[in-house]
């Protein structure tokens, strides 16, 4: 059974989502947060699978309880409901561990299939989200990598290093699979062989490993 915490200061927002998630079998709403505070608390004690966390609240706003949580409760993952494609907390939250993006208006059935996704332990970005994310990275200029990062890279296959700038381009493993001409299991395999060796929890943070050490750069 996936455990759900939801944070968003609007209590008609969690209401909708509550009556979403609890049409299906394998999830169940423990608690819900008004706050980042309260979110982060409610995670000590509850111990979700998955957070569904908005990013604008009260007290302490979705980005610094999505670190805190990052930080103190790992196990737990960070799934961001964000209401703008352009948000600009967006990119910060990524930075802050978040595990996945959507649109508060994605349809029902899209979100709950991501919060499966999540707790599952893969990471979660919408095609419009994963724009911005590379727009952003475009900004940074970020630098070549350092000797620590150098020795994580070596321990990729030339192969695993080909899947993971693709991965960093945003695409999904059955794209990943048609480009290389491999099956989608193998491609599975290589992703998970990738955030073994650079010591990374999901795909969302090899897309910032890859940027940040300037494995490839955005295409303007």
């Amino acid at each position: 059974m996936i455990r759900v915490l939801l944070a968003d200061d609007e209590e008609l927002m969690r209401g909708g989502l509550r009556m979403m998630l609890q049409t299906q079998p394998d999830i169940t709403v423990v608690g819900e947060a008004s706050d980042g505070v309260q979110a982060v608390r409610s995670t000590a004690a509850l111990a979700p699978h998955v957070v569904l966390m908005d990013v604008r609240m009260p007290v302490m706003d979705g980005v610094a309880a999505t670190a805190e949580i990052a930080a103190r409760h790992p196990a737990s993952r960070v799934l961001v409901l964000t209401t703008f494609e352009l948000d600009e907390y967006v990119f910060a939250a990524v930075r802050a561990g978040a595990s996945g993006f959507l649109l508060k208006r994605t349809p029902p059935e899209t979100l709950i299939e991501g919060v499966r996704t999540v707790a599952s332990g893969e990471g979660l970005l919408g095609p419009s989200v994963t724009r911005r994310l590379l727009a952003e990275f475009a900004r940074t200029s970020p630098a070549p990598p350092d000797a620590a990062a150098r020795r994580r890279l070596d321990r990729l296959t030339d192969r695993e290093h080909e899947v993971l700038l693709l991965m960093a381009r945003g695409l999904s493993n059955a794209e990943i699979s048609a480009r290389l001409h491999i099956g989608e299991a193998t491609t599975k395999t290589h992703v998970k062989r990738i955030l073994a060796k650079l010591d990374l929890r999901d795909r969302i943070q090899a897309v910032v490993f890859a940027f940040d050490n300037a494995l490839v750069r955005p295409r303007g």
